[in-house]
């Protein structure tokens, strides 16, 4: 009986030691990672929604009255400048230049007989002035006629792609209605509205003689081919939006920009001072984000953070966090609020080269 009590004791010994042993392996395991936000200048990337323009967009109009006798394009063609487009029926303006130019005829004939009699003394020298102001006055009627009936052409002032046509073949245009208009769309303005803050930021950081290249996210969601170029901003704010106008010019080869069509441009904004931490220090809670704190008792609490722009692999905090606070890096499903850890703490910096990309 005596030996059965020893074993049982000897048993139970070397039970509780092993428990105490798995407690301390557990103990060491609990070891978390933490580190600091860091703080630096940088640049994030900011987005706006654009609105594309062609940098030639016209309305085209009939100069003369009369019927549409012809169309020689079509609805989304490319012309060249100088190409022959709409044909109002010509017969009224040819008929009214023959008429100028007789009357043309008429007043050289006169002016000649006048000069030969003032040569003879016969009519007197304001004869001759009469006749000559009657001849240069039927010659620009034959110029303005000549006008008049040109008119009835209507040619493509520039390259560019027809939009619809608000006539058709055979209606009676009057003078100034609308018949289509044309895009020149080799170069695109793309403008987006600024705010103020944002504005300030980016004139007291560009330098007067760099240049400032943006991307344009199509509404595909696709990033266009080609960066464009920041070349003007607007004179005034908006005072119900507070925002500022800007204004880039994008290349346009391929034709795949279109006149009203839509993107969001992203734009390289700098922000001074800005605090940054790794995204997976993170978590969130009804779409909000929030970090573990560690306390000077090394106590774990969750704290909401406002994050003012995504970078890759991080974000910058807005409100929330200072530069000092001790956030945990790792192992954030493995503790819970008001949990006491043991905790390795590592630089900022080297936290942030070893993401594979950090901010510059």
């Amino acid at each position: 009986m005596k030996r059965i009590f020893m074993l049982l004791s000897l048993s139970a010994l070397l039970f509780h030691t092993g428990c105490e042993s798995k407690k301390e392996a557990k103990e060491e395991e609990t070891e978390f990672l933490v580190t600091s936000p860091l703080q630096k200048d940088t640049l994030i990337t900011k987005e706006y929604v654009g609105q594309v323009h062609a940098i030639s967009h016209i309305e085209v109009r009939a100069l003369e009255k009369g019927y549409l006798q012809k169309i020689f394009v079509d609805e989304g063609q490319l012309v060249k400048k100088g190409q022959l487009m709409f044909q109002i029926m010509p017969t009224m303006y040819q008929a009214e230049l023959q008429k100028a130019q007789a009357e043309a005829s008429f007043a050289q004939i006169e002016y000649q007989n006048t000069k030969k009699l003032a040569s003879s003394n016969i009519v007197s020298p304001n004869e001759l002035a009469m006749a000559q102001a009657k001849l240069n006055k039927a010659k620009a009627e034959v110029s303005l006629a000549r006008v008049h009936l040109g008119f009835t052409q209507i040619r493509a002032p520039f390259d560019g792609i027809m939009d619809h046509f608000e006539v058709r073949l055979g209606s009676l245009v009057d003078e100034g209605e609308l018949m289509t208009t044309l895009s020149d769309n080799s170069q695109m303005w793309v403008y987006f509205n600024v705010p103020e803050t944002e504005y300030l930021d980016y004139k007291t950081t560009q330098q007067s003689n760099n240049i400032k290249h943006v991307k344009l996210v199509m509404a595909n969601q696709q990033v266009f081919d080609y960066p464009g170029i920041v070349e003007t901003i607007e004179a005034d704010f908006n005072n119900e939006t507070g925002n500022i106008a800007f204004r880039a010019t994008f290349p346009n080869p391929k034709g795949l920009l279109r006149h009203g069509s839509t993107g969001n441009v992203r734009m390289e904004v700098p922000m001074t001072n800005a605090l940054l931490i790794p995204q997976k220090t993170t978590f969130e809670v009804l779409d909000k984000k929030y970090v573990y704190v560690l306390d000077k008792h090394n106590v774990l609490h969750s704290r909401e953070i406002t994050v003012a722009a995504e970078l890759p692999h991080l974000y910058v905090v807005q409100k929330g966090l200072a530069v000092g606070d001790k956030i945990l890096l790792e192992g954030l499903r493995l503790v819970k609020e008001n949990e006491k850890i043991h905790s390795k703490f590592v630089e900022p910096g080297k936290v942030m080269s070893q993401l594979e990309l950090y901010a510059e």
